[in-house]
């Protein structure tokens, strides 16, 4: 690998979101406010570093209500959770603080409307995602059809043809989704939609400043948890948007060096649940190995999103 000059674009906006923070602050909060441990039903977010972080100051992770003891406090994680996961914690008086993204909940809420109204809702999402099990979660078995592919759509058996609403997983790809809408609409013309898509701002406007620098990049680097969706779509987008070679690393230690020959230009982004300071390892990793570096921030969009804390802790200060 040549050790001269390299040029690294930093896609922007990359990293944490609005729900994200949120869902971080929520178990910070509850440590200072009730003291460790606290626990968590499934990790707060995809991303082991936030995960780690959180453990060492008292949290624990479970996998169930189940696991949780009587009389300590347990958060449900930022991808939200099946309608019977509360009433479990309730029916134990067990004191829960659901973190759930907001724009998550709003698909909870589209999804209940549209079964009140007589709909059934075809869920555009992956099968086995936290997020698509806690929509489905939602409503009664049967419910939620959900399609995975523009191929799903084209085949998938429904109730009445003409009493159908969408939704959609957070995190998806934009173009994917925009296919597999448009099968669903060729094929059920009265399919009723969401009021705004459903996903998120975020996951948008992080796959856009991809988009915008793919074709500048020799290779491109989305730091971000084999587990998250929104990391793994910022891959494909990269691939499909002229980028030669692109991968997901979770720390600097996965940086693929002998992929990296003879480049002058790399991009880097972040998914929504990776930290900045993972973005900065990264940076300093190829410093360590480069002569010059030289670092352009690839400004496309300025968020300034946040959620409303629960009640419970809107005046706890973090820990």
């Amino acid at each position: 690998m040549s050790t001269s000059s390299l040029t690294l674009l930093l896609a922007n906006p990359r990293g944490f979101c609005a729900g994200v923070e949120r869902a971080i602050e929520i178990v910070e909060r509850a440590l200072a406010k009730y003291g460790p441990p606290v626990y968590v039903r499934h990790e707060i977010v995809h991303n082991r570093f936030v995960v780690d972080s959180l453990e060492s100051k008292g949290a624990i992770f479970v996998d169930e209500v189940s696991e949780v003891p009587d009389d300590v406090p347990v958060i449900f994680s930022a991808h939200g959770v099946p309608k019977d996961v509360p009433e479990e914690a309730a029916k134990r008086e067990l004191l829960y603080i659901d973190a759930t993204c907001p724009l998550v909940s709003k698909v909870h809420r589209e999804a209940e409307r549209h079964h009140r109204n007589g709909r059934q809702v075809v869920l555009i999402g992956h099968r086995g995602h936290p997020e698509v099990i806690g929509t489905m979660g939602q409503l009664p078995e049967g419910a939620i059809l959900l399609v995975e592919t523009i191929e799903d759509a084209r085949t998938i058996t429904v109730e009445d043809p003409d009493k159908l609403a969408y939704a959609t997983q957070t995190t998806l790809s934009v173009d994917d989704t925009a296919g597999i809408v448009e099968a669903l609409q060729e094929r059920f013309p009265g399919i009723e939609g969401p009021a705004r898509e459903d996903i998120c701002y975020a996951t948008t406007n992080r796959q856009q400043a991809v988009k915008e620098i793919a074709g500048q990049c020799d290779a491109l680097l989305v730091v971000g948890a084999p587990n998250s969706s929104n990391s793994q779509r910022l891959v494909e987008v990269a691939q499909r948007s002229g980028c030669p070679y692109a991968c997901l690393i979770e720390r600097a230690t996965d940086i693929p060096w002998d992929r990296l020959q003879d480049i002058s230009t790399v991009g880097i982004t972040a998914g929504a649940s990776a930290p900045e300071a993972l973005v900065e390892e990264v940076i300093d990793a190829f410093r360590a190995r480069f002569e010059r570096v030289q670092v352009e921030l690839n400004d496309q969009t300025r968020e300034n999103v946040h959620f409303k804390l629960p009640r419970l802790l809107a005046e706890t200060d973090a820990a």
